[in-house]
């Protein structure tokens, strides 16, 4: 019995130490306790949220300089969250690789043009 009580204990204070915060409902001071987020950052975000909430982590990347895919995914990974979602990373089209030739920089072989 004390057990289940301290292992209950121990999960409520675990689950307490990393809150999320989500930026649609966070304060400066919120935003400013994320790893990552500086007082120029909260300020953009605040004023960004001025204008209406952000619907999706894209939006909140499109909206906020200075925030792209990969500060998004380590923002997310330190508590940050978009209308409670955590950022999921995207697939960015991958461009072929150019060999060089001479020159002329020529598609490598094996790679569609």
């Amino acid at each position: 019995m004390i057990r289940k009580m301290m292992m209950t204990l121990l999960a409520l204070f675990a689950a307490s130490a990393f809150a999320a915060v989500d930026v649609n409902s966070a304060s400066e001071a919120d935003l400013d306790s994320i790893k990552g987020i500086g007082p120029g950052t909260s300020t953009r975000i605040l004023s960004e949220r001025k204008v209406g909430k952000f619907k999706d982590w894209a939006d909140l990347i499109q909206r906020v300089s200075g925030i792209g895919e990969k500060r998004a995914a380590k923002l997310s990974a330190e508590g940050l969250t978009v209308n409670g979602v955590a950022h999921q990373a995207t697939s960015a089209p991958v461009k072929p690789k150019l060999e060089k030739t001479g020159t002329k920089a020529t598609p490598a072989p094996g790679t569609a043009q």
